[in-house]
């Protein structure tokens, strides 16, 4: 069974940055891609970010130009870049791993406050 594991979120003033890490306990190469999802208090849980096995970037228009979606296959890890943070970015940070079509794999979760 495949772990995933997010640090590195926290309080933050708008305008701030911060980095959060996801670490997998197999290699993200197994999987067809990676992803950064958030889910704010009342809402769905949403896509931010891919990066595929390839090494391709997706992202929403919403973190475009502030967010970077970037890893390092020798240490299976993950890595969001969040630039010029909002408080529109307070949420529950989740890193997912897509096998072929589903996001199968979960991290718990990493809270990120940015505050006014």
């Amino acid at each position: 069974q495949v772990q995933l594991v997010e640090s590195g979120g926290g309080l933050v003033q708008a305008g701030g940055s911060l980095r959060l890490s996801c670490a997998a306990s197999s290699s993200i190469l197994n999987f067809a891609a990676m992803g950064w999802y958030r889910q704010a208090p009342g809402k769905q849980r949403e896509l931010l970010a891919i990066i595929t096995s390839g090494g391709a970037t997706t992202y929403v228009d919403v973190v475009k130009g502030r967010f970077t979606i970037s890893r390092d296959t020798a240490k299976n890890t993950v890595y969001l870049q969040m630039n010029s943070l909002k408080p529109d970015d307070t949420a529950v940070y989740y890193c997912g791993a897509r096998e072929v079509v589903n996001w199968g794999y979960w991290g718990q979760g990493t809270q990120v406050t940015v505050s006014s």
